[in-house]
């Protein structure tokens, strides 16, 4: 059942059987709408409705990310690949083993990171900064945004 969601209206419902048809399906998600209207809320019952329940649920605001920390937060890099990469990192995409990451305010990210999620979402693959190897992702990806 669909939580937070109230009203009995035709668009609510609508919406109620979209989350449900999403949460059966292990593919990636884009959601669409005004700020405000519970993008959030709607990722966060498709995976609560999921076969990935259990695993984590991590929401990222791609706005608040400063675009030169973007890539290494999601991706990882690895030790000297850049200034002050003193140690290797898993990216929060490595990281999730499972999960969903929900990244809100997609648009919002570079058109360069656009594009490595891009490959991401189409091939499961990613490499850490600094790194030759191929590395599969374990993930659902759910996105949002409010601009077309």
């Amino acid at each position: 059942m669909v939580k937070e969601i109230i009203g009995k209206s035709q668009s609510s419902e609508q919406v109620r059987a979209f989350i449900s048809k999403a949460a059966k399906l292990d593919w990636p998600v884009l959601l669409f709408g005004e700020t405000g209207v519970g993008k959030e809320v709607a990722a966060r019952n498709i995976h609560r409705l999921s076969a990935r329940k259990d695993s984590p649920f991590i929401p990222v605001n791609c706005a608040s990310i400063p675009l030169t920390l973007a890539e290494s937060e999601l991706f990882g890099h690895c030790k000297g690949a850049f200034t002050d990469a003193r140690d290797e990192k898993k990216g929060l995409i490595e990281d999730l083993r499972g999960g969903v990451i929900f990244l809100d305010e997609i648009t919002e990210a570079s058109l360069d990171l656009q594009a490595k999620l891009l490959r991401l979402l189409e091939y499961g693959e990613f490499r850490r900064i600094g790194e030759t190897v191929i590395r599969k992702a374990d993930a659902r990806f759910i996105l949002a945004t409010n601009k077309d």
